[in-house]
């Protein structure tokens, strides 16, 4: 069934309840929500969008962005959402790749990407905006609402998203309208989400976060959305009052502390989530004894939705992300596939309702990736306990291998965050003659920078010494990508020559 269609069984018997609620403008109502989706499929179908056929938006966060992605659905097409960041050289690339039918790009930007699109096929290219006198918007509320909803199977493609390409070119993983469901029904399960709650969205809505792991558990239950531009930890504060629900990222919840949040502040909310990127032992600590709430830490990718989260009742362990999801199996293996015992660091592989179904245009690359006996190779290097719980090491391309000794650095990472002074940690390899690589450390500090020597000795207490650092550099803040992933490929160039003096 269509992914609309399940979303839209929910909200027949809420037509008047609030879907968004964005600060300085109306209420948008689960009725309202629908037509103005119906009228932007009939738009879509009318510049001859046929089922299958991808709809890529680089459009500004706004109720209208999401009615466009619910637009696209119910028309039957495939969205394809980028990152606001991509220039128009990156969205070019983009375009050439998913060949869409229709381009939805910011205004200021058509005149620069129209040639492109018109090359990759789109028949209909609009500059987009949620602002009443645009042109879509206009031609939208001239048009009648679709009367019906695409019919698609659980295997037909609703969704492309393209991978960060932080470490080379960008993969499109093809999300199945089966795949989204099950991941979002079985997130209202593990999180038990109900109609009451409120969700407060301060997320993006290019990436997977935003767009479908909080608006489809919201859509799921027709739950009421405050819907922020953007992050801003004031602003944020200002509605905990009305929300029961944050999902974020850890700067979300680090930043919040630095504001000032109280616990009186989070007094009305029932859970804070966290995802996208580690949340350090440390911030998760801070938050529970500034706010009394300890941090739900869940694991998730593009390629397959969240897979594994802490349990939302029973113990939240820092720096674990908890268990397998309903519908998705978790297994640590070695190089070949093969599982192994419990305890022992591998790579993360998964199989599920939930996987995607490849990427893009690149059978190779999908192969690649994918075991013969369906699980997916995630890149995560990690750890299962006796229990099923899952705590990550790191990633398998951030693995060090110095004098032929294997070195994940996410455990460097958790004694020097841990010293005080220290913000926040990246430990890298670097060239070196001797050893192959060399451990290298790139801290953000509090104030100043900590002297080395307390750095040392706190390595020295905890971990053997061929882990060990001995290149230590400091940063006022350290890369990271729209959902907070520290970029350490960037870091990896910038001191790709600590080891040569």
């Amino acid at each position: 069934m269509n992914l609309y269609e399940i979303f839209r069984e929910r909200w027949r018997a809420r037509a008047d309840a609030p879907a968004f609620a964005p600060p300085g403008r109306p209420v948008v109502t689960y009725g309202a929500l629908d037509e103005l989706a119906a009228r932007i499929a009939a738009v879509l179908i009318d510049a001859g969008l046929e089922p299958g056929e991808r709809v890529l938006a680089q459009v500004d966060k706004s109720v209208e962005a999401v009615a466009l992605y619910l637009g696209a659905l119910r028309a039957g097409g495939v969205f394809t959402p980028l990152n606001t960041a991509y220039t128009a050289n990156e969205v070019a690339f983009f375009l050439k790749d998913a060949r869409p039918r229709a381009f939805f790009c910011r205004p200021g930007t058509k005149d620069a990407l129209a040639g492109a699109a018109a090359q990759a096929g789109a028949s209909l290219v609009e500059a987009f905006s949620s602002e009443p006198e645009n042109a879509f918007r206009r031609r939208v509320a001239g048009t009648a609402p679709l009367g019906g909803v695409a019919a698609r199977d659980a295997s037909d493609l609703a969704s492309i998203l393209y991978t960060s390409g932080t470490t080379g070119r960008s993969k499109g993983a093809m999300l199945s309208h089966g795949a989204l469901a099950a991941n979002a029904r079985a997130l209202c399960e593990v999180w038990g989400l109900r109609e009451s709650d409120v969700l407060l969205h301060a997320l993006p809505v290019f990436h997977i976060h935003g767009l479908f792991v909080a608006l489809h558990t919201a859509f799921l239950n027709a739950s009421k959305v405050i819907f922020l531009d953007r992050f801003d930890p004031a602003e944020l504060r200002r509605h905990l009052g009305e929300a029961t629900i944050l999902m974020g990222v850890p700067t979300f919840y680090t930043r919040l502390l630095d504001d000032g949040l109280t616990r009186e502040e989070c007094a009305h909310m029932r859970l804070f989530i966290s995802g996208s990127a580690p949340l350090t032992e440390e911030a998760s600590n801070a938050f529970e004894a500034r706010t009394g709430f300890r941090i739900l830490e869940r694991y998730g990718m593009s390629e397959a939705g969240i897979i594994a989260s802490n349990p939302l009742e029973g113990e939240r362990i820092p720096g674990s992300v908890g268990y397998a999801l309903p519908g998705v199996e978790i297994r640590i293996a070695d190089d070949s596939g093969k599982a192994l015992p419990r305890g022992q660091a591998g790579s993360v592989e998964i199989r599920g309702a939930s996987l995607f179904s490849g990427y893009w245009g690149l059978p190779e690359k999908t192969a690649e990736e994918m075991r013969p006996d369906g699980f997916f190779i995630t890149g995560d290097v990690g750890t299962m306990a006796q229990d099923g719980r899952l705590r990550l090491v790191g990633r398998a391309k951030d693995l060090i291998i110095s004098g032929g000794y294997n070195i994940y650095p996410k455990e460097i990472e958790a004694v020097l965050d841990a010293v005080p002074g220290v913000r926040e940690s990246a430990v890298i390899g670097a060239p070196h003659a001797d050893l192959g690589e060399g451990v290298v450390a790139v801290l953000v500090a509090e104030r100043a920078p900590v002297d080395e020597a307390a750095l040392k000795s706190a390595l020295d207490a905890t971990l053997a010494r061929f882990k060990h650092p001995r290149r230590f550099y400091w940063e006022k803040e350290l890369p990271r990508n729209a959902m907070g992933k520290v970029q350490k490929a960037q870091l990896r160039e910038k001191y790709k020559g600590a080891y040569k003096a």
